[in-house]
């Protein structure tokens, strides 16, 4: 009798899992034969293991997964290639994929969010290949770093601009919107929520739309998280506007910069009087900085032996993100904690990040970057 009631009872959950919503993924994926194929959720907390197939000749395959009670997303992955969608209904997405262009040649129906994250990847995509031009470019010497760095801005420029209207205002309560905030270029953020009032706009637009939505699903909350961070490292502070008398620029010849190092010792641009300085306004914690400071290292390596320094100021706002950067550069790094609101970046009228000076060996201010055409020229005729 207990063996009969057991079975039901078995039985009975049996039937009530099978009744719960699922979605399902569907699809081949061709030169396959004897690939592994893996359903992953790509949750907040990290990337874990849902369900697997070993593909056959014919490379078909058939997921079902439980509904998310809100939008999420998930992966298909053979070795180490990746196909991102997202779910949020008991909806079918038909996914047909080269195995040799797994990731990018694709074909995704059956979900407009799926198909605009295709469309995202490409792009994406598309942007890291035009960067590692660029970079090839600057290598070989065929590119000035100061074109290099007018090419790159421009680049990132028009693909923010671009995602901005057509995947994040346009349509903010969606996955793909979710998505767009969160992609990256060199494994940084191209949108940052950390530094770029801009782009904290960006991520309130869709935090706002996702939890009118979802107020209670983890990721809206995250979301508005981050948008408070981001709101209060942006904010313009309270402080008393630095007031420099003239008298002290003409007997420095620059406005000198005191700052901390990762050390917490105080760096002063004063103290290379006697080296010509690259001055640096950045933010390591950017899509642009990988780039940035590569072509900076071509400049040191090849020239610090002759005289060269470079001070780079920080406007970072995550101080832990600036030590461990920095403490892999050879030359001065010193943060200002005033962050994009820096008096100092202020008084020298730094519109945008990176901004470079240059200051000659008696520590007087030469050239600014919009007005170097050849960096390597400009540095070479100071030394």
């Amino acid at each position: 009798m207990k063996k009969i009631f057991f079975a039901a009872l078995a039985a009975v959950v049996v039937s009530a899992c099978d009744s719960e919503p699922k979605f399902k993924v569907e699809g081949e994926v061709s030169g396959a034969d004897g690939k592994t194929l893996y359903l992953e959720a790509a949750a907040l907390e990290g990337v874990h293991p849902l369900d697997s197939v070993k593909l056959k000749g014919d490379g078909t395959f058939s997921f079902k997964s439980a509904r998310p009670k809100s939008p999420e997303f998930y992966r298909l992955r053979v070795d180490d290639k990746v196909i991102n969608f997202s779910i949020d209904s008991t909806e079918t997405v038909s996914v047909k994929a080269p195995y040799t262009e797994f990731a990018t040649a694709y074909t995704v129906s059956g979900s407009d969010n799926c198909q605009k994250i295709k469309e995202l990847t490409l792009k994406q995509a598309a942007l890291q290949s035009s960067f590692n031009a660029l970079v090839s470019d600057m290598q070989a010497n065929r590119m000035m770093p100061s074109t290099f760095e007018d090419s790159l801005a421009s680049l990132m420029k028009h693909y923010k601009d671009e995602v901005k209207i057509n995947y994040i205002f346009a349509t903010p309560n969606t996955a793909a919107a979710y998505f767009a905030l969160f992609q990256k270029l060199n494994g940084y953020l191209i949108f940052d929520p950390l530094n770029s009032k801009d782009d904290v706009r960006c991520f309130a637009a869709v935090a706002t739309s996702l939890n009118n939505a979802y107020p209670h699903a983890d990721r809206s909350k995250n979301l508005y998280n981050i948008v408070i961070k981001g709101m209060k490292n942006t904010r313009a502070p309270q402080q008393k506007v630095l007031e420099v008398p003239e008298e002290s620029i003409k007997e420095a010849g620059v406005i000198d910069i005191a700052l901390r190092d990762m050390k917490g010792n105080v760096r002063k641009l004063s103290e290379l009087k006697g080296k010509v300085v690259i001055v640096d306004f950045t933010i390591y914690q950017s899509a642009v900085s990988a780039g940035h400071n590569y072509m900076l290292r071509g400049l040191y390596d090849e020239y610090a032996s002759k005289g060269l320094e470079i001070y780079q100021v920080s406007m970072d706002a995550d101080e832990h993100y600036w030590k461990t950067t920095c403490d892999n550069l050879p030359w001065v790094c010193v943060r200002d904690a005033n962050g994009v609101y820096s008096n100092i970046a202020a008084t020298y009228n730094v519109q945008a990040v990176p901004t470079i000076f240059l200051v000659n060996r008696q520590n007087e201010l030469s050239a600014r970057g919009e007005t170097i055409k050849d960096l390597e020229a400009a540095v070479k005729a100071l030394l």
